[in-house]
């Protein structure tokens, strides 16, 4: 918020977008990270940030919005830049009314709730914050999805892997387009999909409901087992991790075989409904600039 205060500490109208790369160069951001996008990918992190901390500047009346994305340095701005203030934060605007007006609203009468994460030690931006919760809890819902998947019969993870095989769109709409195959004779193979309606390409999979590493022997094993059906694609996958050497194996060998772990296997069952129902939604909009151009 201070470097942004300084760049237009001349009372001149300034748009805010214009200091974007002003901003980066200041605090020695790398391309990467000038280029780096918010959990939601819908923005990048220094424009969300620059956004907000112009957002806090208008609303304690240190800048004045001129018109849109525009804005001027006001008398209390000029005051606080007469300071020389080492930084200025949500600690240091505290000491202005408006920023409780601005961060809180009436609920019910006598009451008040934030209407964005109350935290004054921390750099995050409101959306920045929002997308850390959000990971959070994918990863505590991962967690628990790999515990209920690991205490599951072995019959049942079989089914498992190849009901998300198809929810990710393998197999496409063709009925039956993924089964089980049964323990005797299965040969190492556990399911089959079916990426055609004449059945001539599939994808044969095995699955181990383990603690343990697997090891290249494992993963050895299951390439037999595809020349056994004359296939060429594989995919194995397991509640436990691969060990280097398996993974070191199939990028050595001609078949295609991907190895899917248990943390990425929870992954994909969220991200494909797997296993998983919605609890709750939140909407976070934004402005539609392109509703103002006039």
């Amino acid at each position: 918020m201070l470097p942004l205060l300084r760049l237009v500490a001349d009372g001149e109208e300034h748009r805010v977008g214009a200091y974007y790369s002003m901003l980066a160069d200041h605090f020695g951001l790398s391309e990467e990270e000038r280029t780096e996008r918010l959990p939601s990918g819908k923005k990048t992190r220094l424009r969300d940030r620059v956004q907000w901390a112009s957002t806090y500047l208008r609303n304690t009346k240190l800048l004045e919005a001129t018109r849109r994305g525009h804005v001027r340095v006001t008398d209390r701005g000029r005051e606080v830049l007469a300071e020389s203030p080492d930084r200025i934060d949500l600690k240091y605007l505290s000491r202005f009314p408006e920023l409780d007006e601005f961060r809180f609203r009436k609920r019910d009468e006598g009451t008040t709730e934030p209407s964005e994460p109350d935290s004054d030690d921390t750099t995050a931006t409101p959306e920045e914050q929002l997308g850390e919760l959000s990971e959070q809890l994918r990863e505590a819902l991962a967690a628990e999805l790999l515990d209920q998947v690991k205490q599951g019969s072995p019959d049942f993870f079989e089914q498992l892997v190849v009901d998300l095989l198809v929810a990710m769109g393998y197999g496409g709409e063709v009925e039956d387009a993924g089964k089980t195959v049964g323990k005797s004779g299965d040969g190492g193979i556990d399911g089959i999909i079916r990426q055609d309606k004449l059945g001539l390409d599939k994808i044969y999979l095995q699955a181990k409901r383990w603690e343990n590493n697997v090891s290249r022997p494992h993963v050895q094993g299951f390439a037999g087992s595809l020349d056994g059906v004359r296939a060429r694609k594989g995919v194995f996958l397991t509640t436990s991790s691969f060990s280097r050497e398996a993974r070191d194996y199939v990028k050595q060998i001609e078949k295609k075989i991907v190895l899917i772990d248990g943390k990425q296997l929870a992954r994909l069952m969220i991200e494909h409904n797997v296993g998983v129902s919605t609890a709750g939604t939140y909407v976070v909009k934004q402005v539609d600039s392109d509703y103002f151009e006039e």
